[in-house]
């Protein structure tokens, strides 16, 4: 049996459709379970139970501050340990973010999961073209950012969480692998172009103080935030891998559309 963690996310929940897909015997894990799924709360480790789950499809508790979700995870891997778990997948970072304000839980992660004792794999995942897309935000004439001329390498959700499904119905072809899974590089004045509006430039400091005005964000949201736009900005993000095209064993999804469908979903002069 499979369990893919945070199973109610984006990426979990994905991941488990992928895994259906292809006919696996997979469930899901979640502090709030549905359908099904095992209840499986991080920051609880007396009440994880992992008895006969063969593989462990660790998806990243990134949205809290680094000292807990380290904890979160290594509560996961130890329970992992003790309850006879074969193979951990740890869904990453793409190597060309270790200066994002994120990349530590994820290295450190890394980490534990090298010296838990298991067979591993770990999908150093790269920011998502959804993502990229929804943090462009729409001003009375077009979008804005503070990514400037900058690329992304982009990434459809959807083939991350195939790449991961894929890994996990045959995780012992990958042991000791770790793959970095990037997409194509865009830019934000391409998905403004696809959209039909111009795009404007705005300075890191602008960005931040929009951020920190914000009052949805979490403490360590805007510099988490800030630092994905200087580092788009600074092409720190725009190298490729061809990992995920050969995981999938075809060519990745177009990264511009899924960003162009995103920007558009949060353009508050949409129809509704």
């Amino acid at each position: 049996m499979i369990l893919v963690t945070g199973a109610n996310g984006n990426l979990g929940s994905a991941t488990l459709s992928a895994l259906h897909a292809r006919g696996a015997s997979a469930t899901g894990g979640s502090r709030t379970p549905k359908d099904g799924m095992r209840r499986l709360d991080f920051d609880d480790p007396a009440g994880m139970d992992l008895a006969g789950i063969s593989t462990l499809v660790l998806i990243s508790a990134g949205y809290a501050e680094d000292d807990q979700v380290i904890e979160r995870h290594r509560a996961a891997l130890d329970a992992a340990a003790r309850d006879g778990v074969q193979h951990v997948i740890y869904t990453s970072l793409t190597g060309a973010g270790d200066h994002l304000a994120f990349a530590l839980a994820h290295r450190a992660t890394e980490r534990l999961v090298r010296a838990c004792g298991l067979p591993w794999t770990i999908l150093r995942n790269g920011l998502y073209a959804e993502l990229f897309g929804a943090l462009l935000m729409w001003a009375d004439d077009g979008v804005e950012s503070a990514f400037g001329d900058g690329a992304l390498a982009a990434v459809a959700r959807a083939d991350l969480a195939e790449a991961a499904a894929i890994v996990a119905a045959d995780p012992a072809r990958h042991d000791g692998r770790t793959y970095d899974l990037t997409g194509t590089p865009i830019t934000a004045a391409q998905v403004a172009e696809q959209l039909g509006v111009p795009h404007r430039t705005i300075g890191l400091g602008e960005y931040r103080r929009r951020l920190l005005n914000v009052p949805e964000l979490l403490p360590f949201q805007p510099p988490m935030l800030a630092s994905i736009a200087t580092s788009i900005r600074h092409g720190f993000l725009n190298g490729t891998s061809p990992d995920l095209a050969e995981i999938l064993d075809r060519p990745t999804q177009d990264p511009l559309a899924t960003a162009t469908s995103a920007a558009s979903a949060t353009n508050p002069a949409a129809p509704k």
